[in-house]
């Protein structure tokens, strides 16, 4: 496809069998706001973001993935989108039109080549946001999403055809070959990235904080209150962003970062970093090590609602 039609990552949308308890973390101890709640369907808001809601948390017998929604600059960019991947064979779920969920909008649905639900939309009423003050340790937005993917590459290629992403890095070693890609629709260092799973799932969902030090607040917090501390504090080499992360009540992996690096886009050249180098998974040298145990939780469970679409 020619040129950029995404602008952001909007919001990830869950479902849960304990939607009450996944309700009270994310609303509680990881400090993001209910802003509207209706018969089993929360919608969650990061104080410091224009978007209306950053998670949105749905009741159901299975736990999975519903979709990941970006924003596009306005609603010819929309039609354009799905004009082309209509035309390219991508599968739509709806055709452009009005959205039913807070602030509105236009958009439409369609899977990605892993069976995904992805949403685009534009003309969503922005939701009054605040100055996250210091010391206040409580997410400001939603930073990115990682997704495991069974065919790394072939998903990478599909992103970057149909959506216009753009590598970043790549994480790979001796022994295992590529593991982790990078990926980008604007100046920041992704707002996506696709790792290498046994299964289509999610691998993680990563929080911007205001600083380091509540960057470390929010990550003391979480510890104290019991839930399982996974892999940190540290900071990663690729994206040079800290990290700290944790499962949800329901095992989805969950990350407090900031200072995530801003490309110039102009002069920047992807690396290929070895993550069996301690530096590279942390330049800090804080975090627990990197292992098998901690990347098996972010395998996290198959996603079994996602449709299987055909190889493109």
């Amino acid at each position: 496809m020619s040129g950029r039609l995404l602008t952001h990552l909007r919001h990830v949308d869950l479902a849960v069998p304990d939607y009450d308890k996944q309700l009270d973390f994310y609303a509680g101890i990881w400090g993001l706001t209910k802003v509207e709640e209706d018969s089993g369907i929360a919608f969650l808001a990061a104080e410091g973001s224009p978007e209306r809601y950053v998670i949105r948390l749905r009741r159901a017998a299975e736990k999975r993935l519903d979709l990941v929604s970006y924003g596009a600059a306005s609603a010819a960019d929309v039609d354009t989108l799905a004009e082309q991947l209509h035309s390219g064979g991508v599968q739509l779920i709806s055709q452009p039109g009005t959205i039913d969920t807070p602030g509105g909008g236009y958009g439409f649905r369609f899977f990605d080549v892993d069976g995904r639900t992805i949403e685009v939309s534009a003309d969503v009423e922005v939701r009054r946001h605040r100055k996250v003050e210091e010391k206040e340790a409580i997410p400001v937005k939603l930073s990115h999403v990682v997704l495991n993917s069974p065919d790394l590459n072939r998903t990478r290629a599909w992103y970057e055809r149909h959506l216009g992403f753009a590598l970043s890095d790549t994480l790979s070693s001796p022994h295992m070959g590529e593991v982790m890609h990078f990926m980008r629709i604007s100046n920041q260092h992704h707002s996506m990235a696709i790792a290498q799973g046994p299964h289509t799932s999610l691998h993680h969902v990563s929080f911007e904080m205001r600083g380091l030090d509540e960057y470390m607040r929010g990550s003391g917090r979480v510890m104290r209150a019991g839930h399982q501390k996974i892999w940190g504090p540290g900071r990663h080499m690729a994206g040079d962003n800290t990290f700290t992360y944790f499962l949800d009540p329901h095992g989805n992996t969950v990350e407090y970062t900031t200072e995530l690096e801003l490309l110039d886009e102009d002069t920047w050249h992807p690396h290929v970093y070895d993550f069996s180098q301690p530096e590279v998974t942390d330049q800090w040298g804080t975090a627990n090590p990197m292992n098998e145990l901690v990347a098996k939780e972010s395998f996290n469970d198959p996603d079994r609602g996602v449709f299987i679409a055909p190889p493109v």
